[in-house]
């Protein structure tokens, strides 16, 4: 090849890679129209806001309402949590130490003393154990009348049975905290030390923690503090089928069994407006599934505020973090920013 043709030819190839660059700049950078939403309702969202896409494990849209509320301040993420506490008892699952159908009184006896035996930890992350149950409060999230995890649970075996369990949904703390306590006996260590070392020291969730108060017991359900950096990590390792970087934290097949609907046909006695007609696997709610049942959009949404979300689909993570706890949202507002982030990204199967 002459000296000019090989000029030519690097010209050419200069020229194609700025062309993908660009468009692939313009193709990610038009969020506007999620601008102008967030900006609308600042009011009902609070002052103190952040809002992240993450595309490929980087974020690709960053809102900051307030300067002095960063990327590593720590903000309440309510029943968000539980999202969390699934995947601790997962990474349990992964190790065969326990199974999802296990009876709870395999691990707490007292259960079976008080005839709650065929009770599953399925059950509790599904929310169908038919225990009597409080709906959740925003004081709730935080305190507790009980000193430790175990005594808060203790108290759940000798409360009422209101259905047999899978017959009813109702989200509340009850399943989600005795997972937790599960978790303890069964990793003998506090459930906040499981925590810190298999699901936030491997995804390097430096400002995530569960103590809110150390003389009142761990919520597993909703007691969770973490940043803005913390978040995106966590929803990072689930688009990427349970990998973080060069860690695996859970397997493909366990992110599908927590995406999997696990409510059936049972009728729900309570459940946040804004998850309302949705269908609630192990701490989060199916947004979307395919033709086969299969979810290809899951969220979490903290009843008070925090929204983290993953779509499969369209290969994106975001979330909505307040820096305090909000009245309950309505779900029309999550639903038109999740419909502007959607804007910027085309579904795989489209």
């Amino acid at each position: 090849m002459s000296y000019l043709a090989r000029r030519i030819c690097l010209c050419f190839t200069f020229l194609a890679a700025f062309m993908l660059i660009f468009q692939h700049s313009r193709a990610q950078s038009d969020f506007s129209a999620l601008e102008d939403i967030l900006t609308k309702n600042q009011k009902a969202l609070g002052n103190d806001l952040i809002m992240q896409v993450y595309k490929d494990g980087k974020p690709v849209y960053t809102k900051q309402t307030n300067k002095e509320f960063t990327l590593k301040t720590q903000a309440p993420i309510g029943s968000a949590s539980s999202w969390l506490t699934a995947a601790l008892v997962m990474t349990f699952v992964k190790e065969g130490k326990i199974s999802l159908d296990d009876p709870i009184a395999k691990y707490i006896p007292i259960f079976e003393a008080y005839s709650k035996r065929y009770i599953t930890i399925r059950n509790c992350l599904a929310h169908t154990t038919g225990i009597k149950a409080d709906a959740p409060t925003a004081k709730g999230m935080t305190k507790s009348r009980f000193s430790s995890l175990e005594e808060e649970v203790i108290s759940y075996a000798k409360r009422e049975i209101e259905k047999n369990p899978g017959q009813m949904v109702f989200f509340s703390e009850v399943g989600p905290n005795i997972a937790g306590r599960i978790c303890e006996v069964v990793g003998k260590k506090a459930f906040d030390r499981l925590m810190q070392e298999r699901i936030l020291r491997p995804l390097k969730m430096r400002g995530t923690n569960f103590y809110i108060d150390y003389s009142q017991a761990m919520n597993p359900f909703g007691g969770a503090v973490s940043t803005a950096i913390d978040l995106g990590n966590f929803l990072t390792m689930m688009l990427n089928q349970g990998r973080f970087e060069t860690k695996e934290v859970l397997t493909p097949e366990l992110i599908a069994e927590m995406q999997k609907i696990q409510t059936g046909n049972a009728p729900v006695k309570y459940m946040p407006k804004l998850a309302q007609g949705l269908d609630f696997g192990f701490g989060l709610w199916v947004l979307e599934k395919d033709s086969k049942g299969k979810a290809t959009a899951v969220a979490s949404p903290g009843i008070f505020g925090a929204w983290p979300m993953i779509d499969y689909c369209r290969g994106y993570a975001a979330f909505l973090l307040p820096k305090s706890m909000l009245g309950e949202q309505r779900s029309e507002l999550y639903i038109s920013i999740r419909e502007a982030v959607n804007g910027q990204f085309q579904c795989k199967s489209e």
